[in-house]
């Protein structure tokens, strides 16, 4: 089981050392609320250089290894910045993220658009070492920093009317190469039932290992569904709107024979061009078995009790 309640761990155990002679000490000593006036003045570069400060260990946890830090932040999808793994490392510079405000709206009491300071401030920050796969069956294990996605949420008061969650990823053709391109309907757009939404594990991410998040894994604000496959965890968020109906989403839309709404990890469903049943984790050589649900069974199966995962994937 991938959810343990963790051990007392120091902080060099979580961040490899070579990470931190890449880094130029910004922030010292820096809490969430610092943390939340540094992120209004950070111009958030393609490589983060910038320290979130000490950050409690999430019980949403596993203790599997971690994936490297260089290949979490130079092998990445976000088409975006382009189709090729390495793109988006590469073209990082070219998402600009300052300044950068997030619109809540839809079925909430109080509909906003906030800095993203404001937006962050009162939400304390909490490392969770979550599992990651994507779609070509291949993961990480990654320790992001963020706060319950629910916590946001209901700040804003959803209505009785709200049943689903959509996010917006940022439109700028001008400076996003991928844009370009109608390899996708743009912007990019993705949704989660309102209980997914609200779930525990759902969480917002501002940074990776203890970084600001860079460019490309999704700055400044991403998605993290760690049950669910990668592309359902949308990047660069400008906008969450809660709606009564089911929201269309980018690669649903695109391809909905291959990519369902849910999108849940499931062994039982391939993809119609290559099997779910095993992926390779990122640095090893063998491959290991999928588990249903990316192992976070026992904590969001009854979210779909009753339901056919086989038809409704």
């Amino acid at each position: 089981m991938l959810i343990k309640r963790p051990t007392d761990i120091s902080p060099a155990e979580v961040t490899p050392e070579p990470l931190y002679r890449r880094r130029r000490e910004f922030i010292r000593d820096l809490g969430w609320l610092g943390a939340g006036a540094a992120l209004a003045t950070l111009p958030f570069p393609g490589r983060a250089e910038a320290r979130l400060g000490d950050v409690a260990r999430s019980p949403f946890s596993t203790d599997e290894e971690l994936t490297d830090y260089k290949a979490v932040t130079t092998y990445n999808n976000f088409y975006e910045l382009g189709t090729d793994k390495g793109d988006p490392a590469r073209n990082a510079a070219m998402l600009k993220t300052e300044p950068w405000s997030v619109t809540v709206d839809g079925e909430v009491a109080q509909p906003a658009t906030l800095p993203l300071e404001e937006l962050l401030a009162p939400h304390p920050l909490e490392q969770r070492i979550y599992r990651l796969r994507c779609v070509e069956a291949w993961s990480m294990v990654i320790p992001w920093i963020g706060f319950p996605l629910a916590d946001l949420l209901k700040r804003f008061g959803p209505t009785a009317r709200a049943k689903y969650v959509a996010f917006t990823s940022i439109h700028d053709p001008a400076n996003l190469p991928g844009q370009l391109f109608s390899i996708l309907e743009w912007p990019y757009s993705e949704g989660l039932r309102l209980d997914e939404a609200l779930h525990p594990l759902t969480l917002l991410a501002v940074g990776l290992y203890d970084e600001v998040l860079p460019a490309q894994n999704g700055a400044p604000l991403r998605l993290v569904v760690p049950w669910k496959y990668g592309f359902k965890s949308a990047k660069s968020i400008v906008r969450i709107t809660l709606t009564e109906a089911q929201p269309r989403t980018a690669w649903n839309t695109q391809a909905p024979r291959e990519y369902g709404f849910y999108s849940n990890v499931n062994p039982d469903v391939p993809h119609p061009r290559w099997s779910q049943r095993s992926e390779r984790r990122i640095g090893e050589f063998f491959r290991r078995d999928t588990l249903p649900f990316n192992g976070y069974a026992d904590q969001v199966a009854g979210l779909y009790a009753g339901m056919d995962l086989k038809k409704q994937f």
